[in-house]
């Protein structure tokens, strides 16, 4: 298949949605993957009324094993990825005095830790140009104690991309969490478009360009 496939893992309707748009936009066939496929198939079909190709995925992102048999699915299918966008977090009202310990290793298993089987898995159908992209957040560095966990995910994700993209570097492949420092909303620069065409431009650098941390400010 000669046309781009990009891959959005915790697609929903807001900023998963909007970062398919934009990159179905300059060519890229959309996979917009969901905890269930009546979730994700919707979304797929709003794009596809638009004019471009796009599929829908279920995916339990808690699994490792389902993330590497429907992300490899969807790399037999098409023969490339080349874009892995990972968007999932865990929002948990809980502060750190009452937060347990498992409860944070759920949170993080999903917010960080299932990028690695994400990218192992995509990595076979990976070349040189393709990028791994993450969404990130302020609350990496000004976490908000009502929701303890959050931070942490935000903070080890980040750091992953850092380990991923010197890891993918020498082969071409590259890895960027843009971090998020604003409250996402409906309307303004903190919705979903205009974070995506902030996402569009830090993947779009050139090699020369490039840092494993973009900052969107607004």
């Amino acid at each position: 298949m000669s046309t781009p496939v990009c891959v959005v893992l915790g697609a929903g309707p807001g900023l998963g949605l909007a970062v398919a748009r934009r990159f179905a936009a300059e060519g890229y066939h959309a996979v917009l993957a969901a905890r269930l496929s009546e979730h994700a198939e919707p979304l797929a079909a709003m794009l596809r009324d638009e004019g471009h190709g796009a599929e829908g995925a279920g995916v339990d992102l808690t699994d490792p094993a389902a993330v590497h048999d429907v992300i490899g699915g969807i790399g037999e299918r098409h023969g490339r990825i080349d874009l892995l966008h990972f968007n999932p977090s865990v929002w948990r009202e809980k502060d750190p005095l009452h937060l347990t310990v498992p409860e944070l290793l759920e949170d993080v298993a999903l917010g960080a830790g299932a990028l690695l089987p994400a990218v192992q898995a995509a990595r076979p159908f990976m070349r040189a140009g393709a990028r791994v992209l993450v969404t990130g957040s302020a609350a990496a560095d000004t976490p908000f104690h009502g929701a303890a966990s959050l931070g942490v995910q935000k903070a080890a994700v980040r750091n992953l991309v850092t380990s991923l993209d010197a890891t993918l570097a020498p082969d071409g492949i590259r890895a960027v969490a843009v971090q998020v420092n604003g409250v996402l909303g409906k309307e303004g620069p903190f919705s979903p478009a205009p974070i995506a065409d902030a996402m569009w431009r830090a993947v779009a650098r050139p090699d020369g360009e490039w840092t494993p941390h973009v900052p969107y400010d607004g």
